[in-house]
């Protein structure tokens, strides 16, 4: 056992950082690793930049803190406008908290405010899909649909509505087209059977993460459930703490399929992991109407902690000066281009789905049936370990619920080159041998 004093998710002995620099991050045995999942899809301008270092120093120079009840910060009120701008004005409202809990748990606040505020406290419920992730705090967990994470806490959460998410790789119906039709039936019906007037609103994320491996909508679907929302006077809520800030090749993921969300919660990306912070984002009308009911009943310590917003505000300047939204889009494009071929060359790689430098691998038994591994082999973090012996970061879960359907991530900073890529491909390419050779003596031994 570890004299480690620290105790995170498991009791494994990590290797101690060292530094970092651009893709690339140290241990203190000299070990060099390439980056090619963020750190956890967070440090989108890579490690080390220069630009948001000065900038973090230069507020650290003038005021680290102020209380958001006694001060407001330039630098809070540059950064909310050009969030605002970001959405060309179709959200332009901000609200900064420090997490993507925080900013979930904030949306979720606002909405039911909003509803209490009109005279329709009776709009309590959220819906929201199996499998997702929305946070780790009480009400985003409510809403989360990863069994694993909610089976100890369900004595103690008010859980959404669940309705099934799309699968793109694994529908039985016809066509993609019927599948999403039936998805979308199959929402209504839970809607209705839980009471529309109950409902305060549904969220998802526009591309799935952690809980999926890059799972996909389409257009058809968003608009479906954009159309669900406005039928029966319910909000839409997206979760872009993953997807958001240029990870997709768009600022915002919603951005892809033109359907604009009620309220958007924001994280990772918009530090980039130099220093906490997050942020919700909503329609003027909602802000308004809780305002006149007399003000959002929530804050936190941190809501537009000045260093923090420099932070944010630096990354997407260096974002804009460095066109990375569009490297997004170009890389994207080329690191899915090699993934696919690894597909080809590998029996173990059922299926990869993402945008941008948001991509998932999802890892089979057998590729014609598409049937799992065995939970009890693990096979994501058997390949997460492999890949890190030689160098490489990927970000492991599982797909079905959290109980099984391995895959990883490859979400590499937005900085990424094609070399970069091409060395990345090389190291998840050599993994993935040594991975078959484990899973071949696997089915050897059962």
């Amino acid at each position: 056992m570890s004299n480690n004093a620290l105790f995170y998710l498991t009791s494994n002995d990590m290797p101690l950082v060292s530094h970092a620099d651009g893709i690339y991050i140290w241990d203190t045995t000299g070990q060099r690793y390439i980056d090619a999942c963020s750190g956890a899809i967070t440090c989108n301008v890579g490690h080390n930049h220069p630009t948001v270092k000065r900038a973090m120093v230069e507020q650290l120079d003038k005021v680290a803190f102020s209380y958001r009840t006694q001060f407001e910060s330039q630098v809070a009120l540059d950064l909310a406008n050009r969030l605002v701008g970001l959405t060309d004005g179709e959200l332009d409202k901000v609200f900064f908290v420090g997490s993507g809990s925080e900013a979930v748990e904030s949306a979720i606040k606002l909405a039911v405010q909003y509803f209490v505020a009109q005279g329709q406290s009776e709009r309590c419920k959220f819906v929201s899909l199996r499998p997702s992730y929305h946070g780790s705090t009480m009400g985003a967990l409510g809403l989360t649909g990863y069994e694993p994470l909610e089976a100890p806490y369900r004595s103690i959460t008010i859980s959404s509505v669940k309705v099934p998410s799309p699968d793109l790789y694994r529908f039985q119906e016809t066509s993609v087209e019927e599948h999403i039709a039936s998805v979308l039936e199959q929402t209504e019906n839970a809607i209705l059977a839980a009471g529309p007037e109950t409902i305060a609103a549904l969220a998802l994320e526009p591309v799935g993460g952690a809980s999926t491996g890059g799972r996909m909508v389409t257009k058809a679907y968003m608009e479906g459930l954009r159309a669900l929302c406005d039928r029966y006077g319910f909000l839409f809520i997206m979760d872009e703490v993953l997807s958001g800030m240029g990870r997709t090749g768009a600022w915002f993921a919603y951005q892809h399929f033109g359907v604009v969300p009620d309220i958007l919660a924001l994280a990772k990306g918009l530090g980039s992991g130099y220093y906490p912070i997050a942020a919700m984002m909503a329609r003027q009308e909602l802000v308004n109407e809780v305002n006149r009911s007399g003000g959002f009943m929530h804050g936190h310590t941190y809501a537009g902690n000045p260093l923090a917003c420099a932070t944010g505000l630096a990354v997407i300047g260096v974002m804009d000066s460095e066109q990375l939204v569009n490297n997004a889009v170009e890389q994207g494009a080329y690191l899915r281009q090699q993934l696919d071929q690894l597909a080809l060359k590998y029996d173990c790689i059922g299926n990869v789905r993402g945008i941008g430098l948001l991509q998932g691998v999802e890892l089979v038994q057998d590729k014609a049936s598409q049937q799992p591994f065995p939970a009890s082999f693990n096979a994501f973090e058997k390949l997460t370990a492999l890949a890190k012996a030689r160098g490489l970061l990927i970000y492991p879960r599982r797909c079905l619920n959290g109980l099984e359907g391995d895959h990883v991530l490859i979400t590499p900073p937005l900085t990424v080159t094609a070399a970069d890529i091409d060395d990345i491909i090389a190291l998840l390419d050599d993994s993935l041998a040594a991975f078959e050779q484990v899973s071949l003596r696997q089915e050897v031994c059962s």
